[in-house]
C-alpha cells in the first residue's frame, strides 16, 4: 500500500525516479523535440550551435548575385565588387516547463520518472513551436508564390485564396502538388530540399488516391518519426496537425480551411536549443524538481523559396 496523499497531489508510485544529469537531459530534450518537430525537417539548422542565451542575433551570411558578360577577343574586363548582404536570425522567442516529483514516489518507483517525461515534454515543445513557425511562413512566402495567380512567369497557377480555397480531391491532389512544384520552379528554387506540409486528410486523400504507391517511397520509420509520407515531385511530404485552419470567409464561411506551406530548406532558417535545464529541490515539499528552457527563433532568409496554398477538404 502507498503512502497516503493529499487531494490533487498525483500518485506516481507505479511510475519512477530519475538520475539527473543536465547536460545530457539537456540533450535528450533536443533529440525528442527534433524527433517530433517538422521544422527540423524544412528548414536548415547551421547556425544552431551559435545560441548561448534568449535575445542573442546571429548574423547569417548570403550569397550576392553576380553577373555574366559577353566576351570580345582583345576587351579590356569589367570585375564586380560582390557585396554579401547579411541576415539576422534574432533568438526572440522562449518556452519553459517545470515539474516536481515528490521523494516518496521518487523512492517507490520501479522506473526513471524524468526519463519518462523527457518524451512527454518533447513532444509537447515539438508540437508547440511547429505551431508557431508554421503559422508565420505564409506572410513570409514570396508574393508571387500564393494566392489564385502564382507563378513567378506563369502568373495563372490557382493555389487557392480567401474566400475561394482549393478544394482537394483525389481527382486533383497530384495536379496541387505539381502546380506547387511549377511555382517554385520558376523561381529557380533547386527541387532538392524540397517540402511540403499538410495536413491528416490530406495525406488521407494521397493515400486513396493514384498516388499512393509514390508516396510510400523512402524508409519505415519516417511516418512514425516526423510524418513523413515520401516523395512526390519534387516534394518531400509531411504530415501534420499544428498547420494554421479555421472557418473560412465568403463561399468557405461554413468550412474548415488549412494552409498547405511548401518551399526549399534553404529559404527557411531555424535554430533551437535547450539553454538551461536544471534539478531543484522544492521549499515545501520533499522531492526534486526540474526545470529547462528552451530558446529558438526563424526566419526566412529567401522569400521566393517559400510558398503556401489554402485548401479546404
Amino acid at each position: 500500500m502507498s503512502l497516503p496523499r493529499v487531494a490533487g497531489h498525483p500518485d506516481y508510485s507505479s511510475l519512477g525516479t530519475s538520475q539527473f544529469i543536465p547536460v545530457i537531459w539537456s540533450g535528450k530534450l533536443l533529440t525528442k523535440l527534433y524527433a517530433k518537430n517538422v521544422l527540423a525537417a524544412i528548414s536548415n539548422t547551421d547556425y544552431e550551435g551559435e545560441i548561448k542565451d534568449y535575445g542573442d542575433t546571429v548574423i547569417i551570411r548570403t550569397i550576392p548575385t553576380g553577373t555574366i558578360n559577353t566576351y570580345s577577343k582583345g576587351q579590356d574586363l569589367t570585375f564586380e565588387r560582390l557585396e554579401s548582404p547579411a541576415v539576422s536570425l534574432l533568438i526572440d522567442h522562449g518556452r519553459y516547463f517545470g515539474a516536481v516529483v515528490d521523494s516518496v514516489d521518487a523512492y517507490q518507483s520501479d522506473i526513471r520518472l524524468l526519463d519518462k517525461w523527457t518524451t512527454m515534454y518533447g513532444e509537447l515543445m515539438a508540437n508547440n513551436i511547429d505551431t508557431h513557425v508554421l503559422a508565420s511562413l505564409r506572410a513570409g512566402a514570396h508574393a508571387h508564390n500564393v494566392g489564385s495567380t502564382a507563378g513567378e512567369i506563369s502568373g495563372d497557377i490557382n493555389l487557392g485564396v480567401a474566400g475561394t480555397a482549393l478544394q482537394i480531391t483525389k481527382a486533383n491532389v497530384l495536379d496541387f502538388i505539381v502546380d506547387c512544384g511549377t511555382v517554385l520552379g520558376e523561381q529557380n528554387v533547386p527541387k532538392d530540399g524540397a517540402w511540403m506540409v499538410c495536413p491528416e486528410w490530406f495525406g488521407g486523400i494521397i493515400m486513396k488516391s493514384d498516388l499512393k504507391d509514390a508516396s510510400m517511397t523512402g524508409d519505415g520509420k519516417s511516418v512514425l518519426r516526423n510524418g513523413r509520407i515520401g516523395i512526390i515531385w519534387p516534394f518531400e511530404i509531411f504530415l501534420s496537425n499544428q498547420l494554421p485552419a479555421a472557418l473560412g470567409s465568403g463561399g468557405d464561411a461554413a468550412r474548415i480551411c488549412y494552409d498547405v506551406p511548401f518551399g526549399n530548406k534553404m529559404g527557411l532558417t531555424f535554430a533551437s536549443q535547450f539553454v538551461q535545464t536544471k534539478r531543484f529541490e522544492p521549499e515545501r515539499t520533499f522531492g526534486e524538481g526540474i526545470k529547462s528552457l528552451n530558446v529558438f527563433g526563424h526566419q526566412i532568409t529567401m522569400p521566393e523559396a517559400i510558398g503556401c496554398g489554402y485548401v479546404r477538404k
